[in-house]
């Protein structure tokens, strides 16, 4: 009876605490990225998201709870060589590389003591956390996406009968002349709405390619609300000036337009034909 306590509750428990002890600089690096870094502020939520859709697969499934313990050599080995590959990269100051093996390490831990059963029934909630993680090349197409919205968004604005005159990323109206920056890419709702996309795709019951494709409409919905966003603004700076347009509404025109976005997902789910939420999920 000690030893299978032992397996079940204490062999975890010491392992989760000597994992975080080893991969505390990446949390460190993390948690300074969620709060500075505006296109990945939605970090902090991922793994609260993804512990309880971890919890919901244990409640709903008892049998994963009790396979704890009975663990796979596979998932020691694969431990292994994520820890040695999470060294090279924290040494080497790849953070964020090395939160991507931090990531494998925890499937290998959960494979290592739960068993391949185990593994796959948490591979979501594990997957999911890599959306939580910043990418170092983001910043290099912001400006291909402001130049494409700036286009875009002016090109609006003529056919409606709007004097302006567009170059590059540069807007000149016959008031103000405005700069379509990187604020106005639409990256950090791209990076926002995949990640929320990815989790509906995963809690409604639907098919692979209806999954597949609710993910990839988190490109063209993102860019296409954020183009009427700025085409708008433009509107309002030609109506009552740069100072109103860039004072009041852009910042809160982004958040009226990204929750007109999250609307748009009820009726898309019905076109794919997705159906109620999983009831082995949630």
């Amino acid at each position: 009876m000690l030893r299978t306590s032992f397996r079940s509750l204490w062999l975890p428990s010491l392992a989760t605490l000597g994992f975080l002890a080893v991969t505390w600089p990446v949390w460190q690096w993390l948690w300074f990225e969620w709060m500075s870094n505006e296109y990945y502020s939605h970090g902090l939520l991922i793994p609260p998201v993804a512990a309880f859709l971890a919890f919901q697969r244990f409640r709903r499934d008892q049998g994963l709870a009790d396979r704890t313990g009975q663990g796979s050599i596979y998932g020691i080995a694969v431990l292994g060589i994520l820890l040695a590959i999470y060294l090279y990269y924290l040494q080497q100051r790849a953070y964020y590389l090395a939160a991507f093996a931090a990531i494998g390490m925890i499937a290998g831990l959960t494979w290592a003591i739960g068993g391949t059963k185990v593994i796959k029934q948490l591979a979501f909630p594990i997957g999911y956390l890599a959306l939580m993680v910043p990418l170092p090349f983001v910043d290099r197409i912001t400006l291909p996406l402001a130049l494409f919205t700036g286009y875009c968004s002016g090109s609006i604005v003529q056919l409606l009968g709007m004097d302006i005159t567009i170059v590059g990323n540069s807007i000149s109206l016959p008031n103000a002349d405005l700069i379509v920056g990187a604020q106005c890419s639409g990256v950090n709702s791209l990076i926002t709405l995949l990640a929320l996309l990815v989790l509906v795709a995963y809690l409604l019951d639907g098919s692979i390619g209806s999954r597949a494709a609710l993910v990839l409409l988190a490109i063209p919905l993102a860019l296409l609300g954020n183009i009427i966003r700025v085409a708008t603004l433009l509107f309002v700076a030609r109506s009552w000036g740069a100072d109103a347009a860039f004072t009041y509404y852009h910042d809160y025109s982004g958040i009226l337009f990204f929750a007109a976005v999250l609307l748009l997902i009820i009726p898309i789910t019905r076109v794919l034909q997705f159906g109620q939420l999983r009831a082995d999920v949630i």
